[in-house]
């Protein structure tokens, strides 16, 4: 049977995407911050499913813990789902020099400190894929959220030369931006109902972009379009349009 491991196991995207996984016939190794939270998670599951599920403590920014978290797993997994993040208010982390360092820390420095540990491991045993959430707010700095989207910016081109260094050793590495999702991170917020997701179809097209070994998933495809029309607007515009 084989293996996945979610990383920030405990958010609705990746209760998700361990259900979709679930459901397919893998085992689940689950891991996060919060031990009682995840526990919860990982018993309906296995109660749910009849999936082998463990589930570990894990914590994003503590990075020099995470060679050891990975080598304490008792499988290790054939994909691995990393769907942690952290996303303030563009007001408050602007003038919050903590909240800019845990934004970037979790956002970037996290995914980068862990998924280098498991592409090490893959590349020596020459198989495995890994899929990391990163977001359309990288795509182009905008001024509504330019320090969570600087983090993604950074997620996502570390993931292209990962994938870039992982391609000829038989790894897969697969870059997800959702757009806007609706879960509790959002909640309270007013989403465009055609341009939003749910975590449903995140862990769909997650699932389905691994089996089709896809390099970029965007999980709505308008927002593809979208973000094309973005990226390609003069500056001098750009800075007009107070986005």
């Amino acid at each position: 049977m084989k293996n996945v491991l979610i990383l920030g196991a405990t958010s609705d995207m990746a209760q998700a995407i361990a259900k979709k996984f679930a459901a397919e016939g893998w085992s689940l190794s689950l891991a996060a911050l919060e031990p009682e939270m995840l526990e919860t998670i990982a018993a309906d599951l296995r109660i749910r499913s009849s999936a082998p599920v463990e589930a570990y403590p894990f914590n994003a920014t503590d990075f020099e813990s995470h060679a050891a978290f990975y080598a304490s797993l008792k499988t290790k997994p054939d994909v691995v789902v990393a769907a942690f993040g952290y996303m303030s208010d563009q007001e408050k982390v602007r003038n919050d020099l903590a909240d800019i360092r845990r934004t970037i820390d979790i956002n970037f420095t996290g995914m980068a400190t862990m998924l280098s540990v498991i592409a090490d491991d893959f590349e020596k045993r020459g198989s495995g894929a890994i899929a990391a959430i990163s977001s359309v707010a990288g795509d182009r700095g905008r001024q509504s959220n330019y320090i969570y989207g600087s983090a993604k910016a950074g997620l996502t081109v570390f993931l292209s030369g990962l994938r870039n260094r992982l391609a000829r050793k038989g790894v897969h590495v697969m870059t997800v931006k959702p757009g806007f999702v609706r879960t509790k991170m959002t909640e309270g917020l007013e989403l465009p109902g055609i341009l939003t997701a749910e975590p449903e179809q995140v862990a769909k097209a997650v699932y389905k972009g691994l089996e089709k070994k896809r390099n970029m998933v965007y999980v709505l495809w308008m927002w593809r379009c979208i973000m094309l029309m973005i990226r390609h607007i003069p500056e001098f515009i750009f800075k007009k349009m107070g986005m």
